[in-house]
């Protein structure tokens, strides 16, 4: 997860949250209001909601913010997130911890982490593939063939 997460208030001009995306290189903001999370808002949202529905770059972030947010509780599996992801089709969990904003969660960290336990789990196993010696029961060098 990505932690502290990028966020801004319901106020917040689209021209400043556009210019946080891009100093903090994200895809989205979490609009947060007295420490609660009230929104989600994310590039495709500036681009869909806002820029193409005319609205000038001064107009409040909670015009295009999505108030409905999909999250995970900081005390969950990374298995609740897995299931979560799949059964929405949302691509970022923001992570509250007791109520709180903990974080965001993407489906990139969690490509992450499959690619690490994956680069793990081949690591061992390579390494014992080097270890052994060549021999007949070896594919090195075997005939695929009659």
């Amino acid at each position: 997860m990505t932690a502290p997460a990028v966020s801004v208030a319901p106020h917040v001009s689209l021209l400043e949250v556009t210019r946080r995306m891009t100093e903090s290189a994200v895809g989205s903001v979490l609009v947060v209001e007295d420490e609660t999370l009230r929104g989600i808002v994310t590039d495709r949202d500036l681009a869909v909601h806002g820029l193409a529905s005319g609205l000038g770059r001064e107009a409040p972030v909670r015009a295009v913010m999505s108030a409905e947010v999909i999250t995970v509780d900081a005390n969950d599996d990374v298995q609740v997130a897995y299931r979560t992801f799949r059964r929405t089709g949302v691509r970022r969990l923001p992570v509250l911890d007791g109520g709180r904003v903990a974080g965001v969660l993407t489906v990139d960290d969690l490509f992450l982490d499959v690619f690490r336990r994956l680069g793990d789990l081949l690591g061992s196993v390579a390494w014992s593939v080097l270890q052994e010696p060549p021999g007949p029961s070896s594919s090195v060098g075997a005939r695929c063939g009659p």
